[in-house]
């Protein structure tokens, strides 16, 4: 049996000591309507934290290895496509990512154009994914509307700020944990920040917007953050949860009269639980309105650092130390 390289995890989780390379993976082999991708470079993401830590309920297509973006070359097809073996791609997976060799569905494929380095390819497809659904089909923007990006020099979000107002958001707000972040993201596009460590984030909000307030906001934090999203939204709000950093389980006195009064909406969303077909409209609306906007270079991918992926050690301390503006990618050498 074929194997290849891949990061694997000792005791299966377990802390960041426990990531390993492991040379006896078995090599995947594409099934109908897949490609098998020799994989360049993957982007972390901080689900594949949660998964090293056991703390993320994987789906069941997504495997043991973590990573679910990469860029690449095909190099095998289980039934005729439109692509063909050679084609530079990049993509998003279940899982599998942090591996020499990955197997996905073709119609998460997007053609990497020749003005992308595989570098930024890799640091697309899940991050700009997540950010297109939980602002247009889970938070349902219309132009016009005020936006809220919480954790807001994080991938998602930095994505979110340069899509908001690409769709014509009236004032797109931020919240971070440094001056030092509040200004790159209002270097992208953000119309104000707060620095959470020492601004009423809710009172700005609700006195840049003349007492309006948000009309989609998209939280990554969870308990910490609750009660003033509802606070900060405005009539009719919708508030996107993608995460609870800060936890999950409320504070006894959280006040949902305002969620009655204010008639908002309050929705759980999580892309990689999601079938094929809801993934692949996705990726659609990626290719249509974000690809042309890389290549001229209207939307930006930061990137924080690239390592060699035998330094994944390192990678996964950067992203755990919340230090980072933009993505981490890490090379397949």
């Amino acid at each position: 049996m074929a194997t290849m390289r891949a990061i694997d995890i000792k005791d299966g989780t377990g802390p960041v000591s426990h990531l390993f390379m492991n040379s006896d993976i078995p090599k995947p082999q594409p099934g109908k309507s897949q490609a098998l991708i020799k994989i360049h470079a993957f982007g972390l993401n901080r689900m594949d934290l949660m998964q090293r830590e056991g703390k993320y309920n994987v789906p069941p297509q997504g495997g043991k290895i973590l990573g679910v973006e990469f860029s690449g070359v095909i190099e095998g097809l289980g039934s005729e496509s439109d692509f063909k073996i050679g084609d530079e791609v990049f993509g998003l997976a279940y899982g599998g990512a942090y591996a020499e060799y990955l197997v996905s569905s073709t119609r998460m494929l997007i053609r990497k154009p020749k003005e992308l380095s595989w570098t930024v390819a890799a640091g697309i497809p899940e991050t700009w994914i997540t950010a297109t659904q939980a602002l247009h089909l889970v938070g349902c923007f219309k132009p016009g509307d005020n936006v809220l990006w919480h954790a807001g020099a994080s991938a998602v979000s930095i994505a979110g700020i340069q899509l908001a107002k690409a769709a014509g958001a009236k004032s797109i707000f931020v919240t971070a944990g440094s001056d030092d972040k509040i200004q790159f993201c209002e270097e992208l596009g953000a119309t104000k920040g707060f620095n959470y460590h020492k601004d009423d984030w809710v009172k700005g909000v609700l006195g840049a917007t003349d007492g309006h307030g948000v009309d989609v906001t998209i939280d990554f934090i969870g308990k910490n953050n609750s009660q003033g999203n509802f606070e900060a939204a405005a009539m009719d709000g919708k508030i996107v949860q993608l995460a609870s950093m800060s936890g999950s389980k409320l504070e006894a006195g959280l006040d949902i009269g305002l969620l009655e009064n204010k008639r908002l909406r309050w929705e759980g969303s999580r892309l990689r639980s999601r079938d094929l077909d809801y993934q692949h409209k996705l990726r659609d609306l990626l290719v249509e309105f974000a690809l042309p906007k890389f290549v001229d270079g209207t939307f930006q991918v930061p990137i924080e650092k690239v390592f060699d992926w035998k330094d994944i050690q390192e990678a996964h301390a950067l992203m755990e130390s919340n230090q980072s503006k933009g993505k981490i990618i890490c090379i397949v050498s």
